[in-house]
């Protein structure tokens, strides 16, 4: 039985896509109101920041869960959860590009998944300036503001526009440069929007032939890999124990039709050992 045959997806889709709308009117209001200044700390470095914006959006979203789906576990990225995948888990990123979302660059989202035994099943992206909406529900597809989506057609990886994203690490965002150096001269572009849920949404609208990134955590790509999936582009996720040659962190998803170049000019550039 699968995934989709065991949860009702489409019903998991709509609460998140309910939660998340919420959520992210409260983080532009937020913004808005210029409640972040002055409240902002660090977490793994000094550029990784953690706003009010970021504590309060989470909150919001546990308060609402546990009203409309009281009993499930929850993991989020600033208040933690519990350990184990088994069962169904909602998991948040309250602002995924917070960065971004602290200097008033508009391109920031609320994600927010439900998986079941470590696998989405369900999930929403919603972007707090523009109001755009993206979600998906496994074996239901991909929509964005109720459009379904379709990854691109791309079959050339030298004309493919792919997306990335840095660590806040010094050491390994060095290195990560250096990746790019070696990958630049065999696609279209690069670009680097900071926000890799967002990545993950756009390979799935065709609007990136793929993106790849290393140091992820699940609440980053919950959502977005599922949208992207649902659209058919294929997916690689980071893996524990991995033997493939691109390490344990390394997120990849692309068209089909470059996915395997993608994988396998990454792993010329020595991506894996970033």
């Amino acid at each position: 039985m699968g995934l989709a045959a065991e949860v009702d997806a489409k019903g998991l889709r709509e609460v998140a896509v309910q939660i998340a709308r919420e959520a992210a009117d409260l983080a532009r209001t937020l913004r808005d109101e210029s409640v972040t200044d002055g409240a902002v700390d660090t977490k793994s470095t000094e550029t990784d920041v953690v706003t009010a914006g970021d504590r309060a959006v989470e909150r919001l979203v546990r308060e609402r869960l546990a009203r409309l789906r009281p009993g499930e576990s929850v993991l989020g990225e600033e208040e933690g959860g519990e350990g184990a995948l088994d069962g169904l888990r909602w998991v948040v990123d309250p602002i995924d590009g917070t960065v971004n979302y602290l200097y008033g660059f508009p391109w920031y989202s609320v994600s927010l998944a439900a998986q079941l035994d470590g696998r989405s099943v369900a999930g929403a992206v919603v972007e707090p300036v523009s109001g755009r909406v993206w979600s998906a529900a496994a074996g239901h597809g991909a929509f964005l503001d109720g459009r379904r989506l379709r990854a691109s057609a791309a079959d050339r990886l030298d004309l493919a526009l792919i997306g990335t994203g840095f660590s806040y690490s010094v050491r390994r965002r060095t290195a990560q440069a250096e990746v790019l150096g070696r990958l630049l001269g065999q696609v279209r572009d690069i670009r680097r929007s900071g926000v890799a849920s967002l990545d993950l949404c756009a390979v799935g609208a065709g609007w990136l032939d793929g993106m790849f990134e290393v140091g992820l955590n699940r609440w980053d790509w919950a959502a977005g890999a599922l949208i992207a999936a649902e659209a058919g582009a294929e997916l690689r996720l980071p893996e524990p124990d991995s033997t493939d040659g691109l390490g344990d962190g390394m997120i990849v998803c692309a068209a089909p039709g470059i996915a395997k170049e993608l994988t396998a000019a990454l792993l010329r550039a020595d991506a894996g050992r970033v």
